[in-house]
């Protein structure tokens, strides 16, 4: 009896070691891993319908085809705004260099009145500002090209790793099922919660980002502010802050535009801003995030924020993916305690 006990310590000390070490070697792909499982979870109908309606079952050839409609879809867009992007924010970056123009207008504007409101003995140069930010830039375009080659490797493992998941993952699942200590139904459970907090957080977070940065960049464009899809970009993640985000970037551009002796278009912006945020916080949002979403919006961008600071850009996806975890195990244990 005795040396059947040792026997057992001995094996859960070695699967615990072993599964240490498992952790340390897979540390530099957990991201990729998990990214590629929210992917998945979210890909996971379009894979299903492809593989009962198109290759008649046949696993690999669903997931196959899944994933290259994932790239089409995911990187010609991209691949065309971030052409525009870097082409729009080069003009952004001579304007600021250059100091002519409306641009020169609008820093002099900003000098005058920050010195007149400011105490007595204090002074403000707009040009020291714009050093640094000179500066940034500069710095930002050497990291870019430096992460570029790595960004597209891990992307490639990304997409190698969803074809994965999306072909074994339903084995995958009953393999975790069957030895998880917890019982066959709450482990069920909770697969179900995640992927539907996962479906709704990224789905309508996604949406609700698209929407604010497309209605931002038609306004800009309608009232002609420079570099319009640049600033749609900016426009686009400031809507992960609740409410005032699309504002935080509005406000200045309306600043600008107005110092700059375009007053009816920075009153049009102004207009269109509270149009168009208005218009999707009381349209959109409740048809993207449904009655059953009961994560707040303040949770999810500390959770982006928070994702950001830990883990870099991909912390805007990371961060709402644990929140979700914990979101649908916090589901799953008040279930249980009501059945108590």
């Amino acid at each position: 009896m005795k040396a059947n006990q040792i026997e057992k310590y001995f094996f859960y000390a070695l699967l615990a070691a072993v599964i240490i070490i498992t952790l340390i070697i897979f540390n530099p792909f957990i991201t990729t891993i998990i990214l590629s499982v929210a992917f998945a979870i979210g890909l996971n109908p379009v894979y299903k319908w492809i593989k009962r309606h198109i290759t008649r079952g046949i696993s690999w050839l669903a997931s196959l085809i899944t994933v290259l409609l994932f790239i089409i879809v995911l990187c010609g867009p991209l691949f065309f705004i971030g052409t525009v992007i870097f082409s729009q924010a080069q003009n952004a970056y001579h304007s600021l260099i250059s100091q002519t123009g409306e641009t020169k207008t609008f820093l002099q504007s900003i000098n005058i009145y920050v010195n007149k409101i400011i105490p007595a003995g204090f002074t403000f140069d707009i040009q020291s500002k714009i050093d640094g930010l000179v500066t940034f830039f500069i710095n930002g375009i050497a990291s870019f090209f430096t992460y570029t080659v790595t960004t597209a490797v891990l992307f490639l493992l990304m997409v190698v790793t969803t074809f994965y998941f999306l072909k074994d993952g339903a084995l995958w699942k009953k393999s975790i099922v069957s030895l998880s200590p917890l019982s066959e139904n709450h482990i069920k459970e909770i697969f179900l919660n995640l992927s539907n907090s996962i479906n709704r957080t990224m789905r309508g977070s996604l949406i609700m980002t698209v929407a604010q940065g497309l209605f931002a960049t038609i306004g800009f464009t309608i009232f002609h502010v420079p570099n319009p899809a640049l600033w749609g970009v900016v426009a686009a993640f400031a809507s992960f802050i609740p409410t005032i985000g699309t504002f935080m970037v509005s406000m200045p551009i309306m600043l600008f535009m107005y110092f700059t002796g375009a007053h009816m278009q920075a009153l049009g912006i102004l207009i269109w801003a509270v149009i168009s945020v208005g218009m999707i916080d009381n349209i959109l949002a409740p048809y993207v995030f449904s009655k059953n979403t009961d994560i707040p919006p303040i949770f999810i961008l500390f959770s982006i924020l928070g994702g950001i600071s830990l883990m870099g850009p991909v912390g805007i996806l990371i961060g709402p993916l644990v929140l979700s975890l914990l979101y649908s195990l916090i589901s799953t244990y008040k279930k249980e305690l009501k059945q108590n």
